[in-house]
């Protein structure tokens, strides 16, 4: 969506080059164009998340902690989508902040006393210049305000129309209620 709005999107990483990542039953590969060290500061920030197990992984990582903390300091814009929001929470950049993420990682919040929880589910919440988003797709809608807010009406119609996003899902379900977090306290291998 941001590259659709005409933003450069840059994809850092503690190391640079070719990663996989975990994606349902497959892998996603991602090509890595600039570490943590040769990062300059960007306008946006937004950190994705990932399985329970990444999350703990990336939460007892210093250096990616250290790098969030870094390049908040210098964003207009604080953002997650999904368990990134945990990730950001580990850094206490949630601190006194409203946020969401991924239904079933909700719980996971408890272990951040200083976020306050968004009631209700939301696609996304605002708090600020910190925008956290729930679920995998509510990153569409939430990037879609993002671009609005920062580029304009018009470019975030431009950017729904170009990707034809007008979602009506095929099924109709009720988001479960989640009682206990899915991160581990430490990483397994």
């Amino acid at each position: 969506m941001f590259c659709w709005a005409g933003f450069t999107v840059l994809l850092t990483a503690e190391r640079t080059g070719l990663i996989r990542g975990a994606s349902g039953k497959g892998h996603i590969r991602l090509q890595v164009d600039t570490d943590f060290a040769h990062a300059g500061a960007s306008d946006i920030l937004w950190v994705p998340g990932g399985s329970g197990n990444a999350v703990a992984a990336a939460q007892a990582n210093g250096t990616f902690i250290q790098f969030l903390k870094a390049q908040a300091a210098g964003a207009n814009w604080v953002t997650s989508v999904c368990t990134g929001a945990l990730l950001l929470a580990a850094a206490g950049l949630l601190d006194g902040y409203e946020a969401t993420t991924h239904w079933d990682f909700l719980p996971c919040f408890a272990r951040y006393p200083r976020v306050k929880v968004t009631p209700g589910n939301p696609r996304f919440c605002i708090d600020r210049n910190r925008v956290t988003g729930g679920g995998i797709s509510s990153g569409l809608d939430e990037s879609l305000e993002i671009i609005q807010i920062v580029a304009g009406t018009v470019t975030a119609i431009q950017v729904q129309q170009t990707t034809q996003y007008y979602p009506d899902p095929p099924v109709k379900s009720q988001i479960p209620v989640a009682t206990t977090c899915p991160v581990p306290d430490r990483p397994t291998v």
